[in-house]
């Protein structure tokens, strides 16, 4: 579905991603995961537009889009659900759910999945007239989640989803990530917690300092020692 070939990306003097190949296969989990400034969150910030690369190819099912704008990207079915929880803290959670719907015009859609992310998060329904300041940290996740998915994506992008979060809501985000990609929905997700992250993938990528020295089968990589020593603590 998506195919990353020869990418490299630079910030001025500093080259943040060099050469690197990835793909996605359809209706699949892949991750990337690495260490603290590697280039995970640069190559999904790429992959959305929101960065261009110096070289290399970006293919959704076979086309490029790396000269793409970010909104036509979004267009094409490619969601990114950002580090940080960034939702409109000052807005509502039904407003921050309609934002994620504005490039669409199918309104039976919309309820549909709206009625799907409440499904998946009953507590947003339960807090819906709330600003998004009010919400918890782990709510406001299941916000950003839900804001992604009404724009009904193809390929999801999750950029470190449990950053912060406390035990059982991390193991809760990682069940509901497996139930999106149940429904459908590829994942490219990132993740700096390497032990959930290869339970969760199909595919997994190891990144070091702008490089992929690691990738296969997510659960091959998980036994690796390598990968072992130097992201699941030596276990």
């Amino acid at each position: 579905m998506l195919r990353i070939e020869g990418l490299e990306v630079r910030y001025g003097a500093i080259h943040a991603v060099k050469g690197v190949d990835l793909e996605v296969r359809p209706g699949t989990i892949a991750t990337l995961i690495g260490s603290n400034g590697a280039g995970k969150s640069t190559i999904l910030r790429t992959i959305s537009g929101l960065l261009r690369g110096s070289a290399g190819k970006i293919l959704f099912e076979g086309k490029p889009i790396q000269t793409l704008p970010p909104h036509e990207i979004v267009r094409l079915g490619i969601v990114q659900i950002p580090e940080g929880r960034i939702i409109f803290s000052n807005l509502t959670v039904a407003d921050n759910l309609e934002l994620g719907a504005y490039l669409r015009k199918d309104n039976a859609g919309i309820r549909r999945d709206l009625e799907r992310v409440f499904t998946l998060f009953p507590r947003l329904k339960e807090r819906m007239h709330q600003q998004g300041a009010t919400l918890s940290g782990g709510e406001q996740q299941m916000l950003a989640l839900g804001r992604g998915l009404m724009a009904n994506p193809r390929l999801l992008l999750m950029d470190e989803p449990s950053l912060g979060l406390a035990p059982m809501l991390v193991k809760q985000i990682f069940e509901t990530i497996c139930e999106i990609n149940r429904s459908g929905t590829s994942i490219l997700l990132v993740e700096q917690n390497a032990h959930m992250a290869l339970q969760t993938a199909h595919d997994a990528y190891v990144l070091e300092t702008g490089r992929i020295v690691a990738s296969g089968p997510a659960a091959t990589l998980a036994t690796d020692p390598a990968v072992r020593e130097a992201y699941l603590g030596g276990r």
